[in-house]
């Protein structure tokens, strides 16, 4: 609360005016007055330049404060907006030619803070309509050769290498792979449902799952709720058991977590990593920020974040899910055996999440899997996220960053 000040008369023994008030200073923070004072004693004619020119430099600092303290009484959108232009001069302007600004009130947004408040699933929605603009012929094999030539991909492996063929960019990102470019392992349980690059694998630990090395997300808040026990074989735990102990279904087991990245230039199809039942599909609207690893490092829990697609089942050693999580410029992610699924929608409900149950709604023992079979593809790319049960011999074939293709060996018991 602002507490005003009055001007009360002189000081018989300065010479100077009094105010009345707490201490003779105004209280209100970011709206201080200058003080009015008398020119004092005679003698003293230096003083007159000094406060005027005090006067002509609290002005404007004043008149700044009071512009700058508007954007507090904003909504929150609003108070983006205008504080957008102002935050981006900040970072890029050298020598901290805005730094002044933030001794009279101002702050900027942090960059995550910025980078979160950028448009990401409006820009991606029209990235995808881009991509299905039919490109004129003459015009296809320049555009997609810059493209290859960018991200390095290898067209030897395609299925049709004419460029020709490719009627938009769309097409191009899906196109399918020679039968014998990826050769599916039969020797290992679990193999690699994409092309990509491992940024991490091992054991969950304390309900949390590393999405690179060192920064980590919740386990429960990637997932979403407990499934009904009607839908999936979860183990009868007690209910004070942890969300992590509530997914294991058989005594000895553990749960092990793997997270694969798919670059711009990667195969963007992904296929079944073993053979497993899909019980359930849960998929949840979110933002669509980049999942390059630079980013991962940069923003906590950006999976839980994103919008993301989570289908979950049983293989034959209990528990088993593959999450494929969306991202920048990443138009939609689609699952083959899933009509009802329409991901990047213009409105959704934040922390908001829609369930499909492939028992109860078709009458099966849910959608089987064969190791290999072609599950879904995303557009552009993205993240696949494995989170299984397996028992505690279970060993991972990886290091972490390597690049790995669809069909090679995860890991085996």
């Amino acid at each position: 609360m602002c507490q005003s000040n009055t001007l009360q008369g002189p000081d018989l023994h300065t010479g100077k005016w009094l105010r009345s008030g707490n201490g003779g200073s105004s209280s209100c923070a970011g709206d201080q007055h200058p003080q009015l004072e008398s020119p004092g004693p005679a003698g003293s004619a230096g003083d007159t330049p000094n406060r005027r020119s005090r006067f002509r430099l609290q002005f404007p600092q004043l008149a700044l404060r009071r512009r700058l303290g508007q954007l507090s009484c904003m909504s929150r959108p609003a108070l983006k907006l205008r504080s957008w232009p102002l935050t981006i001069l900040y970072y890029l302007l050298p020598f901290g030619a805005l730094k002044p600004l933030t001794r009279v009130g101002w702050r900027p947004m942090s960059r995550v803070a910025l980078y979160k408040s950028v448009p990401t699933r409006l820009l991606s929605r029209a990235w995808g309509r881009l991509n299905q603009v039919e490109l004129p012929t003459w015009l296809r094999k320049p555009v997609y050769s810059l493209y290859i030539w960018t991200f390095g991909v290898n067209m030897k492996e395609a299925a049709v290498e004419d460029l020709h063929h490719y009627r938009n960019l769309s097409e191009f990102f899906r196109r399918k792979l020679k039968p014998q470019a990826r050769p599916v392992c039969c020797l290992h349980s679990v193999i690699s449902p994409s092309d990509g690059k491992i940024l991490n694998f091992g054991q969950v630990k304390n309900c949390e799952v590393e999405q690179v090395k060192g920064v980590t997300y919740s386990l429960e808040s990637f997932l979403g709720p407990r499934i009904s026990t009607e839908e999936l074989r979860f183990s009868q735990a007690p209910p004070g058991n942890s969300f992590q102990q509530q997914l294991v279904t058989k005594e000895g087991n553990e749960l092990y977590h793997c997270v694969i990245y798919l670059a711009p230039g990667d195969y963007h199809c992904f296929h079944s990593p073993t053979d497993w039942r899909v019980s359930h599909r849960r998929h949840f609207p979110g933002s669509l920020m980049s999942v390059n690893p630079g980013v991962a490092r940069w923003i906590k829990e950006l999976f839980c974040h994103n919008e993301r697609v989570v289908l979950t089942g049983n293989w034959k050693h209990g528990f088993f899910s593959l999450t494929a999580v969306g991202a920048t410029n990443v138009g939609s992610i689609r699952i083959y055996f899933d009509q009802d699924l329409h991901t990047n929608s213009p409105s959704y409900s934040k922390g908001s999440y829609n369930d499909f149950s492939f028992i109860s709604n078709n009458n099966k023992k849910g959608i089987p899997m064969r190791k290999g079979e072609h599950l879904g593809e995303f557009n552009l790319g993205s993240t696949i996220v494995l989170i299984f049960e397996a028992p505690k011999d279970f060993k991972f074939h990886l290091k972490a960053g390597q690049k790995i293709r669809f069909g090679e060996a995860l890991g085996s018991l």
